[in-house]
């Protein structure tokens, strides 16, 4: 196994606005060996996302691997609605941070 971080196998990693009460995530990348790597390495389900951002897997309202799009997206509930008093993120493109690092579990290529 070679371990790389996610930021080094994905085209896209972003986060932004999915209507006023969510945050919506979306790996994308380049090519489908390397989607389908991180997709067998299980790096990104439900579960590692909510254990990541420290929330429970019922903030989570959508986890999708979509084929057709070499994806991986995401959806969380906002603690309060975009633009509200204490929201730090009102356009929630500053959420994807955190994703950047991920450690992937590859396998070694013969």
């Amino acid at each position: 196994m070679t371990t790389k971080k996610l930021s080094e196998l994905a085209k896209t990693i972003r986060s932004k606005n999915a209507g006023v009460n969510k945050i919506t995530f979306d790996i994308i990348f380049r090519d489908r060996a390397t989607y389908e790597a991180v997709k067998r390495s299980r790096a990104l389900t439900r579960d590692s996302v909510a254990a990541l951002y420290r929330i429970a897997q019922e903030r989570i309202s959508d986890f999708v691997e979509y084929d057709p799009g070499l994806a991986i997206k995401f959806t969380v509930y906002r603690l309060r609605p975009s633009g509200s008093a204490g929201d730090g993120d009102i356009f929630g493109a500053q959420q994807y941070a955190p994703l950047l690092d991920v450690p992937v579990n590859l396998p070694v290529s013969s």
